[in-house]
């Protein structure tokens, strides 16, 4: 009542049979950000030894306001899944272990990136540390629903007229996390962010991006891949 609604959060995936209070559950939240085209000229020059060092200084840095907003303290223990940035489908991944004090399992944060002309999509999981597999397993999935229309894709960047971003690939790694209690913290604030199986929600996402012209999200039957075999596409 009363609270601005954050516009670039478009809604958020979970298994198809688990909801958000469930034990096992996790999700997907996805947004869209339009700062510009993100140059990868460094992708293969960052020393993510060196920078998970400097993320977990700044870890405990915070930890101190998070007191005052009264959230318990966070440590990053480490990387769950190093950073890998794939040049072909210009997708940047990464994933973050968290310790919180008052926790007994740790939370796992896997951020994904899919990088286009103006902007990017942002797709960042939130679940218990003992989900990482299940949540590698339903990436290949998630990053095919996810496509630009042709002029709004990577390769479309003009230099002479395009905004390039401030973002490096190193900058997008080192930023915030979404941790489960920023999360929530999202929802309560913002009260119409979509919560929907996958369907539902790339049905959403085709009505909402369909408007601005720029981007294309293809749906999938389903987030979670039980082979290793291609996901079926469902007709529109």
């Amino acid at each position: 009542m009363g609270n601005m609604r954050d516009t670039t959060v478009l809604g958020a995936i979970l298994p198809e049979k688990l909801g958000v209070t469930s034990e096992n559950s996790w999700m997907f939240v996805i947004s869209y950000h339009n700062i510009g085209y993100v140059k990868d000229d460094d992708a293969n020059d960052i020393d993510y030894d060196e920078l998970l060092e400097e993320l977990q200084k700044d870890f405990e840095s915070e930890n101190v306001e998070r007191e005052k907003l009264g959230y318990e303290k966070a440590h990053l223990v480490g990387w769950a899944s190093k950073p890998y940035y794939d040049n072909t489908a210009k997708v940047l991944h990464w994933a973050k272990e968290i310790k919180f004090d008052d926790s007994e399992t740790n939370t796992l944060n896997y951020d994904l990136r899919v990088l286009g002309r103006k902007g990017m999509f942002n797709l960042s999981a939130v679940s218990g540390i003992n989900q990482l597999d299940e949540v590698k397993k339903s990436i290949p999935l998630i990053t095919k629903s996810v496509t630009y229309k042709e002029g709004s894709r990577y390769s479309d960047f003009d230099s002479g007229t395009d905004n390039v971003a401030a973002w490096t690939i190193g900058g997008l790694v080192a930023g915030k996390l979404l941790a489960k209690t920023g999360f929530f913290a999202i929802l309560a604030k913002f009260g119409k962010v979509i919560i929907v199986g996958l369907l539902g929600l790339l049905g959403a996402l085709r009505k909402f991006i369909f408007g601005s012209k720029e981007q294309e999200v293809t749906k999938e039957e389903s987030i979670v891949s039980t082979d290793n075999s291609d996901p079926k596409e469902t007709e529109n």
